[in-house]
């Protein structure tokens, strides 16, 4: 009976329910670019740090800073500055084409030129004292703990991780986007959220309007922060596109990660692979800096060397985090779906979200295996027709 309802949900998908189909060939389009950057992009900061080590220009600049300067703390400061200043700036045409040109292109950006580049001087700033902070602290304990560096510095981005989710939303969202609580003409909307949130045992501080449109067409909702900063964020892009019925199933989709603690979740995995890595990493650049000649594990000389043995083990390991991530996201739907019973809103939802965010919902089965976090919308979207197609008593039986 199973069988027969998915391939029901299939036929429907296939039929008009399923995202417009120039729309989807625009996002087939999108995405091989935007993949062909990804990679391009990759490879440039690989060559980028590998000549920095087999030209000898890293061990030459750290000679001369260490000449001048007396303070290692600065001596790291400047070394960074001028390494990662060059690779910035090797990398900004691309930048510029992939985060300004391409979504124009495709009409799914609203930004101005203006705004682009205020952005870019926004992320400069506090990428730059934020980037620093951390590399001078993995510093810091490279140069105390050479041996066992790897399990404090796996510690420290633990921490480092967990203030983040719990400060970002109220110290750097607020920098990109305007935060404003839904006003009385969504007093329908947010007692639908509240309710849900209460259903779920979710405390949130507040329900938030964002002002995705002035930087893209794109649809979006999400819970966010830890503890007090826990608060629910809507595009407004999604409160002026989509139905209340809709905007609910999505936002169940986010109550469900709270409900199977997948942020917990999260963390611990991201612990575990992160010891494993930094593991891997600190036998890595022990050998590289004897090949290298570059003297000791906490000399800055070998940063490029950091760079290229943390990215290696990312892409190593990136088809696995997205294994579990995307486990994560079909049982996020399933709650969705269960909590709200509308099966039919939440297809609906999945369906504009594909059309209007420019995604793709059938995409290559290796391109799903090994890039997406989320399972392929067209699965999502079908999920969603069977649940409708499904009697009371086998959703029951499938709940036990």
């Amino acid at each position: 009976m199973r069988s027969w309802l998915f391939h029901r949900a299939i036929i429907l998908y296939m039929d008009n329910l399923a995202p417009d189909q120039h729309r989807q060939e625009q996002a087939h389009q999108y995405a091989r670019i935007s993949r062909r950057l990804m990679i391009g992009n990759l490879l440039i900061s690989a060559l980028y740090a590998i000549l920095w080590i087999i030209c000898g220009w890293s061990a030459s600049l750290t000679n001369y800073i260490q000449s001048v300067i007396p303070n290692v703390w600065l001596q790291i400061a400047v070394y960074l500055l001028i390494f990662g200043g060059g690779l910035y700036l090797i990398d900004l045409p691309l930048t510029y084409y992939e985060s300004f040109i391409l979504p124009h292109r495709f009409e799914i950006s609203t930004q101005t030129r203006l705004g682009w580049i205020s952005d870019q001087i926004k992320i400069l700033l506090l990428g730059g004292i934020i980037g620093l902070l951390i590399i001078e602290i993995i510093y810091l304990i490279l140069r105390h703990y050479p041996q066992t560096w790897w399990i404090w510095v796996s510690g420290f981005l633990l921490i480092f991780n967990v203030l983040f989710a719990y400060l970002a939303p109220v110290l750097l969202f607020p920098i990109f986007n305007k935060f404003t609580p839904l006003g009385n003409e969504y007093q329908e909307l947010i007692e639908r959220l509240k309710n849900l949130a209460n259903k779920a045992g979710a405390h949130v501080e507040g329900i938030y309007a964002i002002d995705m449109s002035r930087r893209t067409k794109a649809a979006n909702a999400a819970l966010t922060g830890l503890g007090k900063t826990r608060r629910i964020i809507i595009g407004d892009t999604l409160l002026n596109s989509f139905t209340f019925d809709e905007i609910e199933t999505v936002f169940a989709h986010e109550l469900g990660h709270h409900v199977h603690k997948d942020i917990f979740y999260l963390l611990l995995i991201s612990a575990i692979s992160t010891v494993f890595g930094m593991y891997a990493v600190s036998l890595g650049l022990t050998w590289s800096i004897h090949r290298f000649n570059l003297g000791f594990i906490s000399n800055i000389a070998a940063f490029p060397l950091l760079l290229i043995l943390l990215g290696a083990y990312q892409l190593i390991t990136m088809p696995l985090v997205n294994a579990f991530s995307r486990w994560r996201e079909s049982l996020a739907d399933e709650y969705a779906l269960q909590i709200t019973k509308k099966g039919s809103a939440y297809a609906s939802a999945l369906v504009r979200l594909a059309d209007q965010n420019l995604a793709e919902a059938e995409p290559e089965a290796w391109v799903e295996l090994l890039l997406y976090s989320h399972p392929a919308l067209s699965k999502r979207i079908a999920k969603a027709h069977l649940y409708d197609q499904q009697t009371p008593k086998e959703i029951a039986l499938k709940n036990i």
